[in-house]
């Protein structure tokens, strides 16, 4: 097999998703870089997809722009997503490094990515007649994106069939620990932070008086 640029790595995944990851694997191929890239279209592609898509599809949200959710649901689902599969992994014998998971689950969302971007130019293209379209759009990115993560952690960990699912339904447990474990510290930072801050305006206070 010859040697990819990076695009071409990105386009031998997209199309060979069984083979693809374990090419990707064996010429130690990817870089973080395209991984931070992915993400950030990632995180453009859900505020598109929230705010730009057209009225007859996806009505407007009715509260003020923020940018947290969108973090959220890029950046930090992405990461708790990396940090607890790489942690279940590690228990289960995965040979995959943190760095790989993180660089083979980007690859994995790139055509979530683009049937986001391809939804809001369909809804102010199509009518609401036309729906079949726009959600077919949807289903085919939702799928693709499924079968590449399915093969990049299949490969990335030298798993099984069966490994891979069990593994993957840890991770997703994993997940909704490391995000509620994230919740409750932020939460009480928050009260820490709210607790000193009112200690120093009052001793400032008192100074002053």
């Amino acid at each position: 097999m010859m040697d990819y640029t990076q695009p071409q790595w990105v386009k031998h995944v997209l199309f060979h998703p069984f083979e693809g990851f374990e090419d990707l694997r064996w010429k130690k191929g990817g870089t973080l870089k395209y991984t931070a890239v992915i993400l950030v279209a990632l995180f453009f592609a859900l505020i598109a997809l929230d705010r730009w898509c057209g009225f007859q599809f996806r009505p407007l949200p009715d509260t003020l722009f923020s940018v947290v959710p969108y973090i959220m649901q890029s950046v930090v689902y992405f990461g708790a997503w990396v940090l607890g599969n790489w942690a279940i992994c590690t228990l289960l014998d995965g040979e995959g490094t943190m760095k790989n998971i993180a660089i083979y689950s980007s690859y994995a969302l790139i055509p979530y990515v683009i049937q986001a971007f391809l939804e809001v130019i369909l809804s102010h293209v199509l009518v609401r007649a036309e729906i079949v379209f726009f959600d077919l759009v949807y289903y085919i990115g939702i799928i693709w994106t499924a079968l590449l993560l399915f093969n990049a952690i299949k490969a990335v960990h030298q798993y099984t069939f069966t490994k891979t699912v069990v593994a993957i339904v840890l991770t997703l447990f994993a997940m909704l620990v490391i995000l509620f474990l994230a919740v409750l510290f932020l939460s009480l930072f928050q009260k820490v932070y709210v607790f000193f801050y009112s200690l120093y305006t009052e001793i400032l206070y008192r100074v002053r008086v």
